[in-house]
C-alpha cells in the first residue's frame, strides 16, 4: 500500500503495524523553530511520543516550520486520533515555553502509508535527510534536532521492529 494524501478528517486505517511517513506545518508556515528552546522542546515531545497511546516515533525531524516523522502505530489508536494528540500535545508545551498562544499547526497533515516492503531505515534516512537538502547543514551530525530510534539500538530493523 502506498497513499499519499493531505488530512483533515479520519479515513478507513490499515491494520496494527502501519507505518506512516508524516508531515506538520506550523500555522500560517512560521519559522517558530528557529527558536532553539522551541525546536527543542518539541523534539522532547516526538522523543517521548506525546499522547500516542500504541504506537511510536520511529525517527523525526524539526524543520524551521514544520516536521517530518515516521510514525508506527501497533494497536487501536486511529492514525488522526495519533496524530492530534501529537499535535496537540506539542502545540500546548511549546506555546507555554514561548509564552504564545493560539494555533501552532496548520489544521491538514501530510500522510504517506509505508508499504510493508518498503525497507523503514531507508525512509527514517531520507527524513532526517531533510536539513541536508534544505541546505541548513553540511553534514546531518550538525543539526541538533532529529532522532532515530536506530541510533539506540544496534539491531537491524526488521520492517516490523
Amino acid at each position: 500500500m502506498n497513499t499519499s494524501a493531505l488530512h483533515t478528517e479520519p479515513r478507513s486505517e490499515p491494520h496494527p503495524g502501519q507505518a506512516w511517513h508524516l508531515t506538520f506545518t506550523t500555522h500560517d508556515g512560521e519559522p517558530l523553530f528557529e527558536d532553539f528552546h522551541a525546536a527543542r522542546i518539541l523534539s522532547s515531545c516526538l522523543h517521548e511520543s506525546v499522547a500516542i497511546s500504541d504506537g511510536r516515533v520511529l525517527a523525526w525531524v524539526v524543520m524551521p516550520d514544520h516536521v517530518h516523522c515516521l510514525l508506527q502505530l501497533d494497536g487501536e489508536q486511529p492514525l488522526h486520533a495519533a496524530v492530534g494528540g501529537l499535535k496537540s500535545g506539542s502545540a500546548r508545551k511549546v506555546n507555554r515555553a514561548l509564552e504564545r498562544s493560539g494555533p501552532l499547526w496548520a489544521r491538514t497533515y501530510h500522510d504517506r502509508a509505508i508499504r510493508t516492503d518498503e525497507d523503514l531505515r531507508t525512509v527514517a534516512r531520507r527524513i532526517v535527510a531533510h536539513p541536508l537538502r534544505a541546505g541548513l547543514v553540511e553534514r546531518i551530525a550538525d543539526y541538533p534536532f532529529w532522532n532515530a530510534i536506530w541510533m539506540d539500538d544496534p539491531r537491524p530493523p526488521t520492517g516490523t521492529d
